[in-house]
């Protein structure tokens, strides 16, 4: 129990900003860290529940309330995910051979395609955000997505090929159980995706079925242009996956309204 605890502690240190107490990064206790990487999807989703449900009851207008909402898991995270989208995007517009995309992927300077994508991608999320505030049903389907994303996140570091032997991506997988943590993170999407149907029918399936397919995107995109997976591209992948989610979820609430 004590290593599971400490597995957990080392989760929410690695991909969050929530203070924990300190624990030992020995291999022991990193052995499941990956099964409690969901967990800060949930503290994430638990926080925008909130955030909605303040913003209706002190009636705050929608341009704001978007902007809390996409400010959440940027607190939660520290926006590590989003840096991991930037430098990927930086490697992919680069048009160069793969071992220069890893390289790009390992430089901390943000290039001009980094920036463009960041301002596309918060603008993508303003308006899909302006289009779901308020919306109960749309909210909660997302809160529980944060914890999908996370654990297709998780089962890409587990089962693709790692493009660097040396990355955390490759040090976290060698430190895995993986059998145990791609079985958890299995079971714990069944479990997300029963959750999200017995919300919503509709925006449930579609909105997992949206998830599975950005997954399978994402992994032809790392196996073809780097070989496998980093750091970085699952950072990627969780938020292209939530973006996804929004913005599928905006089209919802009005071709689908509850």
């Amino acid at each position: 129990m004590k290593s599971l605890w400490n597995s957990f502690k080392i989760a929410f240190a690695m991909f969050s900003k929530i203070p924990m107490p300190q624990a030992e990064w020995t291999e022991e206790n990193m052995r499941y860290m990956l099964c409690f990487f969901p967990f800060v999807g949930a503290a994430a989703g638990i926080l925008t529940l909130g955030v909605n449900w303040l913003g209706e009851y002190f009636g705050f207008g929608t341009g704001f309330m978007a902007m809390m909402l996409i400010l959440v898991p940027v607190f939660v995270t520290g926006g590590i995910h989003v840096d991991g989208l930037l430098d990927t995007s930086d490697a992919l517009s680069s048009w160069r051979d793969r071992e220069k995309r890893l390289e790009i992927l390992k430089d901390s300077h943000a290039g001009a395609f980094a920036v463009i994508t960041a301002c596309v991608y918060f603008l993508v999320l303003y308006g899909g955000f302006s289009q779901i505030v308020g919306n109960r049903t749309a909210i909660k389907i997302l809160a529980l997505g944060y914890m999908v994303s996370r654990c297709f996140s998780g089962i890409g570091v587990i089962m693709l090929p790692k493009a660097s032997a040396g990355g955390t991506v490759a040090e976290f997988s060698r430190k895995a159980q993986d059998k145990t943590v791609r079985n958890t993170l299995i079971v714990y999407l069944v479990l997300l995706a029963v959750g999200m149907i017995l919300i919503q029918p509709v925006y449930g399936v579609v909105i997992f079925v949206t998830a599975v397919l950005v997954f399978i995107f994402y992994k032809h995109k790392a196996m073809k242009y780097f070989g496998g997976t980093t750091g970085d591209l699952s950072g990627y992948f969780l938020c292209l996956c939530e973006a996804w989610m929004v913005l599928v979820l905006a089209v919802l609430t009005v071709v689908c309204p509850m």
